[in-house]
């Protein structure tokens, strides 16, 4: 019985580092594509759109 919670454990940890890793490795691949995409236009910034007061503004990295 153990045995068999400690398999369980060990999946679940496991699963949980994977779908971390397939979601930072996302984040890092978008932004990577929009800074490419920046230095082929030339523009400082990209913009997005605040939804609630409709304003512009430079969109910030999460960390």
């Amino acid at each position: 019985m153990a045995q068999l919670l400690f398999l369980i454990i060990v999946i679940g940890g496991g699963w949980m580092l994977y779908k971390k890793f397939i979601k930072d490795a996302e984040r890092l691949s978008s932004r990577t594509r929009r800074e490419e995409k920046e230095r082929q236009t030339g523009a400082i910034g990209t913009l997005e759109r605040d939804p609630t007061t409709g304003e512009y503004r430079v969109k910030q990295d999460e960390e």
